[in-house]
């Protein structure tokens, strides 16, 4: 479903519509419960008449007969109980896998301004503790009601007919008591709502201080990460005995209608014993019928909390699935195969906020083939310049155009198998080398990995690790080097091989004489393909066809090094800035 489908739809028809496609496994768990509903309906009313008929017949062949055909009865119970467990969880795991499997989809669609607002641990807490209080509602909650309803309307029905006095009083009893359930309702799923948002808040500060745990001990303050934790974790205590509260208002209450129901059947029915209307068998009978509601009820508790928390859990799923990525394919985008490189920003203008414009009025038109170099001062607006080029975002005013065509209607998987990223901030999945450099193009064979490493001066280091191109990268790539790291990113690229390339800083964390080895290498890629290299050094841009020098959102200067360097403007300032501090 779309977010325009899931914004039209009710929580309930979101929810039904997972069970469709594991359809016979519900049916299998709902059919089972009938049985043992039946099968539980079934024996106080059996005994009732073993008590009437065969015992005081002493038709002792028949009782033991009878029992027999009880315990196989039970013995199915027993077995149908273990179809329950097994298959009924394997259902809900089913409905679990599908609506992850939406909402990570959905979570990939979404675009960089959603991420720019939005912690990972929240959304971590989504994508795992919300799903699975989904997945308990959608296996125990609709075969709790099942067997509740069939077993409380099945004794309603038999207990009317031996004696419709004591069972009237029973029936005047049980709306109260379900008028009281549904009263709880309302203040468990609110509780259990907060507690969720509380629970994602405090996944957001481990994840947080998880991943920052290097820079913690590097300042020695660990004391102040724990006290962060605690303020967090006090937060979650604070809401989870809110919902222990309503769930502990709703347990006393049931307790106390379940006992007196039991105490309501003893009275009237000694009452009716003493009139005459009514004889000793069926009170026991009615007694067996009373415990036979205890378990249902029971399973009405669990299902109020499986309610709450399942609930709570589908709305914030749904509340996602709602949200609109910024950036759509238009209706009439198209793929594109054949790029020349021709890259034109025409007027361009762009905020983050609209109160904290970045761009200002760009104009640059870049040719097939190109070197444009980018610098200038940190914040100037070099990087936001480049990630337009692939839609990372959306211009707030003017165009950008490949080959002629806007950005905007362009396919965004086609825009961006065409136009290789670099990026400054290095990203390594946990896995290992082969399958890092893999990423991308995940059809490449083993040999063009090898070339690629070969090409990004990373292949020698990576035939010295442990296992070579096997070896583990760990979380974030912190068992390697930063240039090592930055080199496999840089592989990558070479594997991927796109008409148009973007460098930001993509040799930053690399040392002189490697940096001169890249340097050399991304001269021999840059061949024949349109290049956009932002850098901070600018010993390494002077080979550039064309260089721009981009300050407070605007590009100041362009031009080759020398003709900037003659101009004696804000280029030649940086050059010598940096001539005089490495100098």
């Amino acid at each position: 479903m779309t977010a325009k489908e899931f914004q039209t739809r009710s929580l309930f028809q979101i929810f039904i519509g997972y069970f469709k496609p594991h359809r016979r496994l519900f049916f299998l768990d709902i059919g089972c419960a009938f049985v043992m509903s039946l099968i539980d309906l079934a024996f106080p009313f059996v005994s009732r008449w073993c008590m009437y008929t065969l015992l005081p017949a002493n038709a002792w062949q028949a009782f033991f007969a009878v029992m027999a055909a009880v315990v196989a009865a039970f013995t199915l119970r027993a077995a149908l109980s273990y179809v329950i467990a097994y298959y009924g969880h394997t259902f809900g795991i089913l409905v679990e896998a599908d609506i992850r499997r939406d909402l990570f989809h959905h979570m990939q669609e979404l675009d960089f301004r959603y991420y720019d607002k939005n912690r990972t641990g929240q959304l971590m807490s989504r994508l795992t503790a919300d799903l699975f209080d989904i997945t308990e509602l959608a296996h125990h909650g609709p075969e709790d009601v099942f067997i509740s309803f069939v077993t409380i309307v099945g004794s309603l029905a038999v207990m009317f007919s031996i004696q419709w006095r004591l069972a009237l009083v029973i029936a005047v009893i049980l709306p109260v008591f379900f008028a009281v359930v549904w009263s709880f309702r309302r203040s468990m799923a609110e509780a259990s709502d907060a507690v969720k948002r509380k629970t994602a808040a405090i996944n957001t500060d481990i994840e947080s201080g998880l991943s920052g745990i290097r820079t913690a001990k590097a300042f020695a303050n660990e004391a102040a990460e724990l006290r962060k934790f605690d303020r967090s974790n006090e937060t979650f205590k604070t809401s989870k005995r809110m919902f222990h509260k309503a769930m502990g208002r709703f347990n006393a209450a049931m307790e106390f209608f379940l006992c007196m129901l039991q105490a309501a059947v003893i009275a009237a029915g000694g009452w009716l014993i003493m009139q005459g209307q009514m004889n000793t068998i069926d009170l026991i009978t009615f007694s067996l019928y009373i415990t036979t509601f205890v378990s249902p009820i029971r399973k009405l508790s669990s299902f109020m909390e499986l309610f709450a928390n399942g609930s709570a859990g589908l709305k914030r799923f749904v509340e996602l699935m709602r949200e609109e990525p910024a950036l759509k394919d238009a209706p009439d985008a198209e793929d594109i195969s054949r790029v020349e490189g021709r890259v034109d920003l025409d007027h361009v203008s762009f905020a983050y906020r609209d109160n904290l414009p970045v761009l200002h009025d760009v104009d640059l038109h870049i040719r097939p083939g190109e070197t444009v170099a980018v610098v200038g001062p940190s914040g100037g607006g070099k990087s936001t310049l480049c990630q337009l080029i692939p839609r990372f975002y959306d211009v707030s005013g003017g165009s950008v155009r490949l080959d002629g065509k806007d950005v905007r209607h362009v396919k965004q998987s086609s825009l961006r198998r065409n136009v290789g990223v670099v990026q400054q901030e290095v990203f390594l999945f946990a896995a290992s080398v082969l399958e890092n450099i893999r990423y991308g193009r995940p059809d490449a064979t083993e040999e063009e990995i090898f070339k690629a490493a070969k090409e990004a001066e990373i292949y020698e280091d990576i035939c010295a690790l442990p296992d070579g191109f096997d070896t583990y990268v760990g979380e974030r790539g912190t068992l390697l080097s930063g240039g090592q790291k930055q080199r496999i990113s840089i592989a990558r690229i070479f594997l991927k091989d796109p008409p148009v390339l973007i460098l930001d800083e993509a040799t930053s964390a690399l040392d002189s004489v490697t940096e001169a080895k890249i340097q050399a290498t991304f001269e021999r890629l840059a061949k024949n393909r349109t290049t956009l290299m932002i850098a901070h050094r600018l010993s390494t841009v002077q080979k550039a066809d064309r260089i721009l020098v981009v300050e407070n959102g605007e590009i100041v200067e362009q031009g080759p090094h020398a003709e900037l360097l003659a101009k004696n403007g804000a280029y030649a300032q940086l050059y010598r800035t940096q001539e005089l501090r490495h100098g």
